[in-house]
């Protein structure tokens, strides 16, 4: 697994953004995320060793996940990177976005239905978001899909935009003002994962958890480990 960030910054443009952890830590640097300019590993993916190998392992790669890919601020560098991508065959690129009602105007001219190694991910919070983001996923040309609903901050009804989707993820806000996350929420997401055979995971719990009623606050370093202690993932039958 490898990280790549070929530019760094970003612009908070839905209720998800709200207690973003890269504006929090933006703001204790001093630094301005509004401002979006390259990174030194711009180039990363193509970079060689002495003896012509790629510095850079085969495998998964995250990227842009102190930003977004599809972000108007990176139009001008963004057809440099599919070239990379595509160069990269032996890697699978995964990048979430809020915003996916651009995709269409950021895929390369050669997309066609898709590249086999990018695996697109659209990220919802609300059911407000979930019907129009999902509504439009629904009919891209991505031969990957994933959806993830973190923060869930409220309960959403997806299943009728699961078809052709490999995995949702689900998980709460972490942040001491954090809007909560009730339990019942993830669980009826897991259901209807389940009546549609789509993967789903539990990634990590809100720092203020509900469960049958009752509140708790968790510390952040326990957020994703008591998510695993639920057990409730699910694989998908293939």
């Amino acid at each position: 697994m490898a990280m790549w960030n070929p530019w760094r910054g970003c612009k908070k443009c839905s209720e998800g953004c709200l207690h973003c952890y890269i504006h929090k830590g933006d703001a204790k640097r001093g630094i301005d995320t509004s401002h979006i300019v390259k990174t030194k590993d711009f180039y990363k993916p193509i970079q060689k060793l002495k003896n012509g190998n790629y510095k850079m392992k085969a495998g998964l790669v995250y990227l842009c996940f102190s930003t977004d890919f599809l972000i108007e601020e990176a139009d001008a560098w963004r057809q440099e990177c599919w070239q990379m991508i595509k160069e990269r065959s032996d890697c699978t690129f995964l990048f979430l976005t809020k915003r996916i009602d651009r995709f269409m105007k950021c895929i390369p001219e050669d997309w066609g239905d898709g590249y086999e190694n990018v695996v697109v991910c659209c990220t919802v919070e609300n059911q407000r978001n979930a019907d129009y983001k999902l509504g439009i996923f629904d009919k891209l040309p991505i031969k990957h899909k994933c959806i993830t609903a973190q923060p869930l901050i409220e309960a959403i009804d997806m299943e009728c935009h699961l078809d052709g989707v490999e995995l949702v993820v689900v998980g709460g806000e972490s942040d001491q003002n954090a809007r909560p996350l009730d339990y019942a929420w993830v669980l009826d997401i897991r259901e209807q994962c389940i009546r549609k055979n789509v993967s789903f995971e539990f990634r990590q719990c809100g720092t203020h958890f509900i469960k049958d009623g009752k509140e708790y606050k968790l510390q952040t370093k326990d957020l994703c480990s008591q998510a695993r202690k639920a057990g409730i993932n699910f694989k998908a039958h293939r």
